[in-house]
């Protein structure tokens, strides 16, 4: 397999244009990442080709997406979506638009075969069957649905491994590790994450008293709805670490984190030797895609030079482990292992929707899931079924503790 943990520069090859050339499925097209992931597609011009978009309820810029970009499938979450989509006999090509729906939409559309590169960047559990078949595949993966990688780390590595797949990191802090491992893959002492520590980091207010558009003003990065308030409550990088855990197969005690306001060193390698690497760059989720969409190689970006002139001060903190405790909680599960990382992270969405919903305070969203996890009683295997049947479990009793 060559993963993500794993994987070295393929050689180069005298190969056409055309063989060279990612013909893109984008899971989750119109949320922050897919739309980032289009501009990439422009930017790099003919060395992608949009084949497939999903979405999940925004069919109005899927929509657009697809008078721009022409893709010959699309999948939709709704029926009355598809059905609106088909309505409108959209041709492509001279062909009409293929349109699928729902999960077993989903699952189609990532082993399509005139694909050959996925991009996962749908939010929560249900990116984990829509992974595995691309996997199945045989797929090159950009991974940036955390969840599916939580719920079912080992079981999404045997895969890619049985299928001969390849995983390439999306998440900005995890593509700084493989880009800092490029070369250096022995000698580790510890992987550093860093964290911007959301827009209450520094604030006094109390996170029983915060509205739901305060947290949703993150202050370095522009993102889904989902992961802005993983990242209030430091959740975010909870499941981070685990995902750096499995993927470069570390310790979940040698994955550490920092926090960092500024968001410009996206995360640090430190090693036995003493030396430490570090990859640096202005906030902006286009560069990890654009470098999965094209590794090994690197071309022209969307985004400037970092100016360290202007980026002057670069501060670093420790984590305030008790006021933030879903960062404890995240690590918690990791070590206890098993099904423990899919109950949080349902516990998780679920909490994070409530939020959203304006049914609980954001300092409650811990709560829920330590509840959760309390009332689990984990299974002595670890299969797609057990992890599947956990996650509904768990979803199921954090619904009851709101």
């Amino acid at each position: 397999m060559k993963s993500f943990a794993t994987a070295s520069a393929p050689k180069r090859s005298r190969a056409s244009k055309s063989e060279e050339r990612r013909n893109v499925i984008i899971l989750g097209s119109t949320g922050s990442i897919g739309v980032n992931a289009l501009k990439v597609v422009t930017q790099l011009g003919e060395r992608c080709h949009v084949v497939g978009l999903s979405a999940y309820g925004n069919c109005a810029r899927l929509l657009e997406q697809i008078r721009v970009y022409h893709p010959e499938v699309v999948a939709v979450w709704k029926k009355e979506d598809a059905a609106h989509i088909r309505s409108l006999n959209i041709k492509v090509r001279g062909r009409a638009l293929i349109v699928l729906e729902g999960l077993d939409g989903l699952v189609e559309m990532a082993a399509w075969p005139t694909a050959n590169f996925v991009l996962s960047s749908v939010v929560g559990a249900i990116g984990l069957k829509p992974l595995m078949a691309a996997l199945r595949a045989g797929r090159t993966v950009a991974l940036a649905n955390k969840e599916a990688l939580i719920m079912a780390g080992s079981l999404v590595l045997a895969e890619a491994k049985r299928w001969n797949s390849t995983l390439l990191p999306v998440d900005s802090e995890h593509s700084a590790i493989f880009q800092c491992l490029q070369g250096n893959k022995s000698g580790v002492k510890q992987l550093i994450l860093t964290a911007s520590g959301g827009p209450f980091y520094r604030s006094q207010k109390p996170l029983a008293h915060v509205s739901v558009q305060e947290a949703l003003a993150h202050p370095t990065w522009k993102m889904g709805r989902k992961i802005t308030i993983d990242s209030a409550t430091l959740m975010n990088k909870g499941l981070e670490t685990i995902e750096a855990a499995i993927l470069f197969d570390m310790p979940i005690d040698k994955v550490n984190v920092v926090i960092h306001p500024q968001s410009i060193v996206h995360s640090l390698v430190d090693f036995l030797d003493g030396a430490m690497l570090a990859q640096l760059s202005w906030p902006d989720m286009c560069l990890p895609i654009q470098y999965a969409m094209t590794y090994p190689e690197r071309y022209q970006g969307t985004l400037p030079s970092l100016d360290l002139v202007k980026a002057q001060k670069l501060e670093f903190f420790e984590p305030d482990f008790r006021r933030f405790p879903c960062l404890s909680i995240a690590r918690d599960a990791a070590r206890r292992g098993g099904a423990y990382p899919a109950v949080m992270s349902a516990a998780n969405e679920v909490a994070v929707q409530a939020f959203l919903n304006e049914q609980i305070k954001l300092s409650d969203i811990p709560k829920i899931i330590e509840k959760t996890l309390t009332r689990f009683s984990p299974s002595t295997r670890t299969t797609l079924s057990v992890v599947l049947a956990a996650d509904t479990w768990a979803r199921q009793m954090a619904k009851e503790f709101l």
